[in-house]
This record gives C-alpha cells, sequence and structure tokens, in this order.
C-alpha cells in the first residue's frame, strides 16, 4: 500500500476530502517525526512504538568490489510493533 492509497481509504472512510485526509496524514507523520527528533519514544496503542535510537560506528565491506568501509555513528528509526499488530499480522 502506499500513501496515496491510504490518503484515498481515509478520504472515503471519514468523509473528507483528499485534500483533508492528505493534510491530516501529513500532521500526524510529521508530529511523529518531531517527535522522534526530540529523542522522544512514540506510543500508538493496540498498534506499536517509534523511537530513535544511536547506532555505532561499523564496518561493513562493499560485496562488489570487497572495499572496506566505515559507516559513522548515527541515530535512526526503529518501530516496535504492539501485541495486537503481531497478533493481527499473525493470524
Amino acid at each position: 500500500m502506499r500513501k496515496s492509497n491510504l490518503l484515498e481509504i481515509i478520504a472515503r472512510k471519514a468523509h473528507l476530502t483528499k485534500k483533508a485526509s492528505k493534510e491530516a496524514v501529513d500532521t500526524f507523520l510529521g508530529e511523529i517525526q518531531k517527535a522522534l527528533v526530540r529523542g522522544e519514544k512514540v506510543i500508538l496503542s493496540g498498534f506499536g512504538t517509534f523511537r530513535a535510537v544511536s547506532v555505532k560506528d561499523k564496518e561493513v565491506v562493499i560485496p562488489k568490489t570487497g572495499e572496506r568501509k566505515v559507516i559513522k555513528s548515527h541515530r535512526a528509526a526503529r518501530f516496535t510493533p504492539g501485541r495486537a499488530l503481531r497478533k493481527t499480522v499473525k493470524g
């Protein structure tokens, strides 16, 4: 599913225009991003948790060339699905 598909579904089910559903989704995702930048956890009950983690320096080998390269430490977003989501997906 792409974002455009999601926007159409939200517009239809919430009786919104596509423009309004786009604004709502963009605001929702933007607020999650802002919270992660601040280092906060975003907990969506029944769905899961987003958090920012620090990743250490890591040496990797590029398979095509065999060249060794160091990926510098950085922050990355991680998602942990909630119990209800895991159960639903598992079937």
